[in-house]
């Protein structure tokens, strides 16, 4: 049982810089995958950032050199954005991948959460 909620979301003035947190409860220690995906308005979810458990990062090229995903506590992932854009207009969510035992068989089952997003909004 893992549970996901973001916080940190507004507006913002283009160029300005602007922190998200992703807050996990449950069993946080099952977790090995935590990411950032974006929805803007009529537009696909995209995905922004990804951080595993062994400290390696992806991000979209579009953010590359502008956001940076870090762990901050046992249970709080960052996503630390600069140089916004309004393109960077969204909602974003956090989403983790985290691991289970299944008791038919001993073997892990891996399963996905996401947060309830948080809406930023980039504009002068």
């Amino acid at each position: 049982q893992v549970q996901l909620v973001e916080s940190g979301g507004g507006l913002v003035q283009p160029g300005a810089p602007l922190r998200l947190s992703c807050t996990a409860s449950g069993d946080i220690f099952s977790i090995h995958y935590v990411a950032w995906y974006r929805q803007a308005p009529g537009k696909q979810r995209e995905f922004v950032a990804s951080l595993l458990s062994g400290g390696s990062t992806k991000y979209v090229d579009s953010v590359k050199g502008r956001f940076t995903i870090s762990r901050y506590t046992a249970n709080t992932v960052y996503l630390q954005m600069t140089s916004l854009e309004p393109a960077d207009t969204a909602v974003y969510y956090c989403n983790a991948e985290y691991a289970e035992p299944v008791p038919e068989n001993g073997e892990m089952e891996y399963r996905e959460v996401w947060g309830q997003g948080t809406l930023v909004t980039v504009s002068s």
